[in-house]
């Protein structure tokens, strides 16, 4: 137990009892944090696409309408890679979402 809060602050670290319930708290935020972790990606992912679809003169929503109508099935992690890394295939993209709207 106090080998797993080694490094804590005061008594977390020190004695049993402060330290079984830091551990027991790290424990429930290490949980938690795994799945807000997804969320968060997901919502950086948004934030990338938006800005550059807007370059485009497109919203996100108009984007990912355009491009579920056309028939093109990416993730928005790859969209979000395309925004950032890869201009040229974003754009042809967007214009297939624009043509398909």
């Amino acid at each position: 137990m106090l080998k797993l809060t080694k490094g804590q602050f005061g008594a977390r670290h020190a004695l049993f009892k402060r330290a079984h319930e830091a551990m027991m708290k790290s424990l429930m935020y290490a949980y938690i944090d795994r799945r807000t972790r997804k969320r968060d990606f997901r919502r950086l992912w948004i934030v990338r696409i938006n800005a550059a679809a807007r370059a485009y003169g497109l919203t996100y929503g108009k984007l990912i309408s355009g491009l579920r109508r056309a028939g093109v099935e990416v993730n928005r992690k790859m969209l979000a890679e395309m925004a950032v890394k890869d201009q040229n295939t974003f754009a042809k993209l967007v214009e297939m979402a624009k043509a398909a709207l």
